[in-house]
């Protein structure tokens, strides 16, 4: 987990599944943002003055849309043939949610991958089953070690919490907030 590495206690509370739908005429960073604050919105019940509920989202934009979780391995290799030696974008959007009060943002991230045989993308699906992954890929498994040729931006963020950007934006919330 991302979030133990920050060295700040916290405690993970996993509500039902959320529904990740959202509204065609969102674009990159505003679909992210709107899925995090989505997810907010189902913590809201559990919020006191003591207590700040952080959520996220990471999105795969490709060719002018959202690579979703893949819905079975067809869709997992048909996605990654189609990021096979092409430039995506990673958006991961946050929301840190207080009693009385909420701030989102969102860090955006190029990706490079190298022209991947299709040997090699099945062995990544089917040895590491990323069925619960934007894009169809987690950046930390066998495909990133061998697929990603180049990133510019918060790797962190490709991994789904962008921390540094994420540990700034709570000590501002937290200095507007008490």
């Amino acid at each position: 987990m991302l979030l133990k590495g920050l060295d700040i206690p916290f405690e993970v509370i996993t509500l039902p599944d959320i529904d990740e739908s959202f509204p065609a005429h969102l674009k990159e960073s505003e679909v992210a943002n709107y899925l995090s604050e989505q997810k907010a919105k189902a913590y809201q019940k559990l919020l006191n003055k003591n207590t700040i509920v952080i959520t996220a989202d990471t999105i795969v934009w490709f060719n002018n849309q959202v690579l979703n979780k893949p819905a079975d391995r067809e869709d997992a290799i048909q996605m990654l043939q189609k990021l096979s030696n092409q430039m995506h974008t990673v958006y991961t959007g946050v929301s840190i949610t207080g009693y009385e009060k909420q701030t989102t943002f969102c860090s955006k991230t190029k990706v490079w991958f190298r022209e991947l045989k299709l040997e090699d993308i099945e062995y990544y699906v089917d040895h590491y089953k990323p069925f619960d992954k934007a894009g169809a890929y987690g950046a930390q498994e066998w495909i990133g070690y061998v697929a990603i040729r180049k990133i510019e931006g918060s790797y962190f963020n490709v991994m789904g919490l962008p921390v540094q950007q994420l540990y700034s934006e709570l000590e501002q919330f937290l200095l507007n907030y008490l």
